[in-house]
């Protein structure tokens, strides 16, 4: 935590020659010769202490230069020196937020001495530093407070928006979009957040419209040279209705976004690897705590081949000490905490500890730091696990699949080439907890029922979905369904859709989230899973699986679309996985109906924990490791990545 002393007190005389010195330090600056003046103004301070318009001018300076820790120095020196000054607050201000200490900016920012009066820059920085610190309601009211400066500030809608998402006001935070999409209608965020929120709160009067607009922003947006992104659109669209073009566009939009101002590095020399052989792969994550994806993973880390295999796992989550974290640590040769450092200084680390194939596992999920890639700082770069999709990145190599989720006939909707796990791409953890002994009144569910389960986040839910549904509890009289809550908009929406179709409020069922292990337990008392799509499950699969509930999916032409089709495959059960909304509702019932038929399906997967693909690490590991030869066998030969088949080892 950062501190002002303000112990100089002395009255601060300066000699003709520091003068002279400063004088032309600051000449430098005013005619925006940022670095020469910043060394000048830095080295006159370093015989005279100058005054705090002198700290407040290199730390400016600095920040021109892109040098941000020499910036916070300068503007922490300045405040030490002068505490009411507002410039010198602001730049440190930025100079935290840039480094993603935003607890810190915010509470840089709350002690701002009450005689000096406020900005809008300081109400939005604060803002992004209440959001970014987790403290959304007072995020709102820092963004109204923008909003009093200027209506039609975009920024402060947008942050208003993220907001209200946090407090899971979705209905809210999509009046927010229509605002940002009426001072720019051709807003490719808008309109992508307006079709997004409004299906987490599973309202969707105007959804068709939303969706189709969306879509068009899309399509216009990759006409024009250059466009600027970052608008997160290839998440979004993930949930929607979309053709796989659709998610390339997208994709190769936000990828040159991520990519814009990058110089990439002079490629790196894989035929001189400083480490004894090993091939040094690293994992580039901001999800290495209690998360789905290293629940996921980490027991393939634990299994890998220790004598041929080096892993670095590369971390800027702001979570720390959890259990889940302390056991990826002990399972890596080295864990990089890199939270606080900018894309090109964390590419800078991945080129000096010599990684050869670097791995994200991100995507266009929350926190992506794709930039980190197009520095091109391993020799192999390749896309794996956290988005169910192309990068659209030509920086990327490969992309991790499987026959299922990525087979070769898909290729031209990719931008990487395709490297194919033998069975399933996604991995598994065998250490997780087993079902525990329970009841379903534990769980308000009532005695008798035949249940049906989706515990997808709702937003993967659509109308085309809920139709299958509730003709499905048309056809179940004693079915109930059983959701994923905390969310009370999209339950009353849900509600209102379920009277809407014929079907009693009273049969839906709320289930709040819980933790993994009372998860797990809670699966187990669900009779059968239906799968969301066009976005399947996709953790929540396989913790279904493993729990001993049978799963029903509907398989389409997206990879999000195939992801439970995979796994159902990898557990022997492939014949779950439908090809038309007809088969899936007539699966769906045929199982409810036939209690033999269900019987069967869940002893098999009581033998799958321990026989199936799907939970067996140690042989996902050597698969993983094997497709890692392979790509660098290529790569040391001089040659192109190319397709990685499933049947070609």
């Amino acid at each position: 935590m950062l501190t002002l002393s303000n112990q100089h007190s002395k009255p601060y005389v300066r000699t003709p020659g520091a003068e002279a010195r400063f004088r032309a330090a600051h000449d430098l600056l005013k005619a925006a010769h940022w670095k020469r003046g910043a060394e000048q103004l830095a080295e006159a301070l370093r015989t005279d202490r100058g005054q705090a318009i002198d700290w407040i001018a290199l730390a400016a300076a600095r920040q021109k230069t892109g040098d941000i820790d020499g910036s916070l120095e300068a503007s922490m020196t300045a405040l030490d020196r002068q505490p009411s000054s507002s410039h010198a607050r602001m730049l440190a201000a930025l100079a935290l937020s840039q480094r993603h200490r935003f607890a810190e900016t915010a509470t840089l920012l709350e002690a701002w001495p009450a005689e000096v009066e406020k900005s809008e820059e300081y109400w939005r920085i604060l803002g992004d530093a209440y959001l970014n610190s987790r403290r959304p309601r007072e995020a709102v009211s820092s963004f109204l407070k923008v909003l009093e400066y200027r209506m039609d500030h975009e920024a402060a809608f947008l942050g208003l928006c993220q907001a209200f998402r946090e407090l899971k006001l979705y209905e809210e935070a999509v009046e927010c979009l229509r605002t940002v999409v009426a001072l720019v209608p051709k807003s490719l965020l808008g309109h992508a957040y307006i079709a997004h929120l409004d299906h987490y709160a599973c309202r969707w009067g105007e959804r068709d419209k939303s969706i189709a607009e969306f879509l068009k922003a899309i399509r216009e947006a990759s006409q024009i040279e250059g466009y600027r992104t970052m608008a997160g659109s290839p998440f979004v669209l993930v949930g929607l209705p979309h053709h796989p073009e659709d998610m390339l566009m997208a994709t190769r939009l936000e990828a040159a976004s991520y990519a814009r101002g990058v110089v990439p590095f002079p490629p790196a020399d894989i035929l001189s690897r400083p480490h004894g052989g090993k091939v040094r792969v690293g994992y580039l994550s901001n999800d290495f705590f209690r998360h789905a994806t290293a629940l996921l993973i980490t027991e393939v880390f634990e299994r890998r081949d220790r004598e041929h295999f080096e892993v670095y796992l590369y971390s800027y989550t702001a979570e720390k000490g959890s259990d889940e974290q302390k056991r990826l640590m002990a399972a890596c040769e080295r864990f990089v905490d890199v939270v606080s450092l900018s894309a090109k200084e964390i590419a800078e680390q991945v080129r000096a500890d010599g990684i050869d194939i670097l791995v994200d596992l991100k995507g266009y999920t929350a926190g992506s730091r794709l930039s980190v890639f197009a520095y091109r700082p391993a020799p192999v770069q390749v896309s794996f696990l956290g988005f169910p999709g192309t990068s659209g990145a030509d920086y990327m190599d490969y992309i991790i699949g499987d026959p299922v989720v990525t087979p070769l006939s898909h290729a031209h909707w990719y931008t990487e080439k395709i490297a194919q796990m033998p069975v399933c791409y996604q991995p598994n953890d065998r250490k997780r907890p087993l079902p525990q002994a329970s009841n379903r009144a534990q769980f308000g569910l009532p005695k008798g029922a035949f249940v049906f389960a989706c515990f997808n986040q709702l937003y993967k839910l659509t109308p085309e979905v809920f139709d299958a549904w509730c003709r499905i509890l048309h056809a179940v009289p004693e079915g109930v369904l059983w959701l994923l809550g905390g969310n009370a908009q999209a339950e009353a929406n849900l509600r209102q859709e379920a009277e809407a179709r014929g079907i009693s409020a009273e049969r839906l069922i709320f289930g709040e989230p819980l933790p993994p292990a009372w998860h797990s337990t809670r699966l187990a008392q669900a009779d059968l899973m239906l799968d969301t799509w066009p976005c399947n499950a996709h953790t929540t699969a396989s913790d279904a699986l493993w729990a001993g509930v049978p799963l029903v999916t509907l398989s389409g032409l997206t990879f999000a679309s195939r992801v439970a089709g995979s796994l159902l495959n990898a557990v022997g059960l492939g014949e779950l996985t439908c090809e038309s909304v007809e088969s899936y509702v007539e699966t769906a019932v045929s199982l409810a109906r036939h209690e033999g038929r269900l019987r069967e399906c869940k002893e098999a997967l009581e033998r799958a924990r321990y026989e199936a693909p799907l939970f067996d690490s140690e042989k996902f590991a050597a698969g993983l490791e094997s497709l890692y030869l392979r790509m660098m066998r290529l790569a040391i030969a001089g040659k192109p990545a190319e397709h990685l088949l499933a049947h070609e080892r």
